[in-house]
């Protein structure tokens, strides 16, 4: 196995890892940034894009172009043309939330969360994760959310995985590839032992779940059955999403963050906020179809 920084780009919070197969790129952007990245492995170019509002995360669309979330909803995005298109904000009602986590489904349905951001404000549990449909509908999924991260399902699309990071806890549930519903949540992973949180997550063609445990620097894969498979400790203290790419999806591509600290309190790690690209796993991953809409 080799950890290796491909981009050390000093991100202030790196998230949102798509493998975008057909151009043979990564997508992954900065949300305090905000800033869109385009990670070219073979040329070792990571193109940018600055975004006008904080993001939370992204998708490749069917039709060409992105698919993601801002402070402001979900938004189409051109990178041919640096335009961004609003489709709808179910949380405009709401000051104290901005969106985090998501991708598409097995479907190709876009998903992302909301998460509690008010500094200075104790935290609350109002966030909730939204499904959007390929008409643009949006539909509230999940409600009474903190922090929604840790989204993926399992190869065959009928479970899916979801944490809020202001718990310890993995939840798997029954999901309805057809309706994109959810039921009988149960807990997969339970983490209080050791003071984890989960932040971003994937699923390999194995069925594993990979997930990121930021501020305590590792990287963990179980089993689908909830076993501990492997355990991995990054460069820095602070991974945020995983996805596998490459020509033969066996490439693990893990973002970090800088989270606002000084140089100081990030002395003795290694590049913090950079794109890194794990090797020699032994696993492969899957494609993330595109938003069908």
């Amino acid at each position: 196995m080799e950890i290796q920084c491909v981009v050390d780009a000093g991100a202030e919070l790196g998230e949102a890892t798509v493998w975008d197969p057909s151009a043979g790129v990564l997508w992954w952007i900065d949300i305090y940034g905000p800033t869109i990245y385009r990670f070219d492995p073979a040329s070792g170019e990571n193109r940018s894009w600055t975004a006008p509002e904080n993001l939370g995360c992204l998708g490749l669309r069917r039709s060409g172009g992105l698919v993601l979330t801002m402070a402001t909803g979900f938004h189409f995005f051109d990178p041919d043309t640096g335009s961004f298109t609003p489709i709808v904000d179910p949380e405009q009602d709401l000051q104290d939330t901005r969106f985090n986590d998501g991708k598409t489904d097995r479907q190709g349905r876009f998903w992302s969360g909301s998460m509690f951001e008010a500094p200075g404000k104790p935290a609350a549990k109002i966030g909730a994760l939204y499904r959007l449909d390929t008409d643009h509908s949006v539909h509230k999924v999940i409600d009474g959310v903190g922090c929604a991260n840790g989204l993926a399902w399992s190869p065959d699309g009928d479970k899916m995985y979801f944490t809020d990071s202001h718990t310890h806890l993995v939840w798997v549930y029954d999901f309805d590839p057809e309706s994109g519903e959810v039921s009988n949540r149960r807990i997969f992973i339970d983490l209080s032992d050791r003071d984890f949180i989960v932040d971003g997550a994937t699923v390999d063609a194995d069925g594993c779940y990979w997930l990121t445990i930021p501020f305590k620097g590792k990287l963990l894969a179980y089993d689908p059955d909830g076993k501990l498979m492997r355990e991995i400790d990054m460069p820095c203290d602070l991974p945020t999403c995983c996805e596998f790419g490459g020509k033969d999806l066996d490439v693990l591509y893990v973002t970090t963050a800088r989270l606002r600290r000084s140089d100081s309190e990030l002395t003795g790690q290694q590049s913090p906020g950079g794109l890194f690209a794990i090797s020699g796993l032994g696993s492969k991953g899957l494609i993330l179809p595109p938003y069908g809409g």
